[in-house]
C-alpha cells in the first residue's frame, strides 16, 4: 500500500514538472487567426523568429519582431494565402536568443523540431552563420535582417538578405565626415561579429581616402552598461570622427557620453542604429548634430509609408524604424513567394520564387523599393542616407 502511495505521489511530481517545463520556455506564438480556422478547413504556416527579447538589445530584437508579425496579422486578417486551391494563415514562433550566435542556431533546431518551419527570421549576423552550418541540410530559409555581404557570398542557397549590404555607405559616409569634420577617426563599434566586419571594411576605404585611424577599440554592449573608460581613452587621441554602432540605444548612450565629455566632433552611425531611435535616448537631434547614418522609415517617401506609420503606431504606440519596416516588406515578399511556388513547406521552391514575391508586392505594402533580388540572395533597394544638421534630418545623396 505504502509503494502505490508513493509510486501515486512520484507520478504527480513528475507531471507537474512537465507541465511547469512546457510552460516555462521563451516561446511565443501570434496566429492572428480565430479558433474557427481548423474548423474552416485552413491550413498554418508556421513561421520561426530567434532574436534578442531580453537583454541590452532587446528593443532592436521586438522591433524587428513587431514588423514580421504586424505582416503576418494582416495577411491572415484578409484570409490568409491561397495555396492549390487551400487556404492558409501564418502563425509566427519566436524564441529569445539574448543576441548569442550559439543560441540562435539552438533556437533553430528547436523551431525546426517542433514547428516545422520553413523560414526562420533572424537580426543579427553571427545568428545567421550559426545558422547556415545546417539549414541547407535542416531545409529552412533563413530570413536574415543583417546588411552583412558575407551572409549571401558563401553560396548558402537558402538564405534571403533582407536589408541592402553596408558597404555601400562606405563612401558617402566618409566623403561626408572628411569634408565636414576632418581624417582622424577613433573606432567604437558593437564588438559583435557585425561590429567587427564593418570595423573591417571602414578602415582601409577611410585609409585609402588619406584618413587615419587613431583609435581601434569596441564596446561589447551584451556586458558594458558605462562607457566613460573606454570613451575617454579614445578621446585622448583627438579624433575628428567617431565611427559608433550597434543597436540603437546603446549606440545613442556611446554618443550622448562622447558629447558629455567635451566631443564636438562627427559621427560614423552604422545602419544598425537608427536616429529615430537613438532620439528617444538623447532627448533630440541635437546631440547627434554632424553624426551621418540611414535616413529614418518614417522620413522617406516610399508609397506604402503613410499606410505603415499610422498601423504601427495604432498598434505599438511609436514611430516604426527601418527594423520593422524591412521585415514587414520581407515577410510580404515570402507570402507572395509561397502562393507563387504554389507550395507551403518547400523552401528550395519558395526561394526559387523570391522575385516573384518581389514582383506581386502589394503597392501600398511596399514601405520599401526593392526591385529586385541578387543572384546570391541579397534584396537590392536603393540606399537611402541622411545626416542631421542644425537638430534635424537631411537627406543625403548617393551617388
Amino acid at each position: 500500500m505504502k509503494k502505490s502511495k508513493l509510486l501515486l505521489v512520484l507520478s504527480v511530481m513528475f507531471a507537474l514538472i512537465f507541465s511547469l517545463a512546457a510552460c516555462n520556455n521563451s516561446e511565443k506564438t501570434d496566429t492572428g487567426g480565430t479558433e474557427t480556422d481548423a474548423e474552416a478547413g485552413e491550413g498554418t504556416i508556421n513561421i520561426g523568429y530567434t532574436g534578442p527579447l531580453s537583454g541590452p538589445a532587446a528593443f532592436y530584437g521586438e522591433r524587428t519582431l513587431n514588423g514580421v508579425q504586424m505582416a503576418a496579422e494582416e495577411i491572415n486578417n484578409a484570409g490568409g494565402v491561397e495555396v492549390n486551391g487551400k487556404k492558409y494563415k501564418f502563425n509566427i514562433v519566436s524564441l529569445d536568443d539574448k543576441y548569442l550566435p550559439n543560441e540562435a542556431g539552438a533556437n533553430a533546431k528547436r523551431l525546426m523540431q517542433e514547428n516545422k518551419t520553413p523560414i526562420i527570421f533572424t537580426p543579427h549576423s553571427g545568428g545567421v552563420a550559426a545558422m547556415q552550418v545546417f539549414n541547407q541540410q535542416e531545409k529552412f530559409i533563413i530570413g536574415a535582417y543583417t546588411s552583412e555581404p558575407k551572409v549571401t557570398e558563401g553560396g548558402n542557397k537558402l538564405t534571403v538578405r533582407i536589408p541592402p549590404r553596408y558597404d555601400g555607405y562606405l563612401e558617402p559616409f566618409t566623403s561626408y565626415s572628411m569634408e565636414k569634420f576632418g581624417k582622424k577617426i577613433a573606432f567604437l563599434p558593437t564588438a559583435s561579429q557585425y561590429g567587427k566586419d564593418w570595423a573591417e571594411k571602414l578602415q582601409p576605404h577611410w585609409e585609402k581616402a588619406g584618413g587615419k585611424v587613431v583609435y581601434n577599440s569596441s564596446i561589447d554592449f551584451a556586458k558594458d552598461t558605462d562607457f566613460f573608460t573606454i570613451i575617454t581613452n579614445a578621446l585622448k587621441e583627438k579624433p575628428d570622427v567617431l565611427f559608433i554602432g550597434g543597436p540603437s540605444e546603446p549606440t545613442a548612450k556611446v554618443a550622448k557620453q562622447a558629447r558629455e565629455l567635451g566631443f564636438k566632433g562627427g559621427f560614423i552611425v552604422m545602419d544598425q542604429a537608427k536616429f529615430d531611435e537613438m532620439k528617444k535616448v538623447t532627448g533630440s537631434y541635437d546631440v547627434l548634430n554632424g553624426a551621418i547614418g540611414v535616413m529614418p522609415l518614417v522620413n522617406s517617401d516610399s508609397p506604402g509609408i503613410p499606410e505603415f506609420v499610422k498601423n504601427y503606431r495604432a498598434k505599438y504606440d511609436e514611430d516604426p524604424g527601418s527594423e520593422a519596416g524591412l521585415n514587414y516588406i520581407a515577410m510580404y515578399a515570402f507570402a507572395e513567394a509561397i502562393k507563387a511556388a504554389g507550395s507551403v513547406d518547400d523552401p528550395e521552391k519558395i526561394m526559387a520564387h523570391m522575385q516573384d514575391g518581389l514582383d506581386n508586392l502589394p503597392e501600398d505594402k511596399k514601405v520599401y523599393i526593392i526591385p529586385k533580388i541578387d543572384p546570391n540572395g541579397g534584396f537590392e533597394a536603393e540606399l537611402i542616407v541622411a545626416a542631421i544638421e542644425d537638430g534635424k534630418v537631411v537627406p543625403i545623396k548617393v551617388e
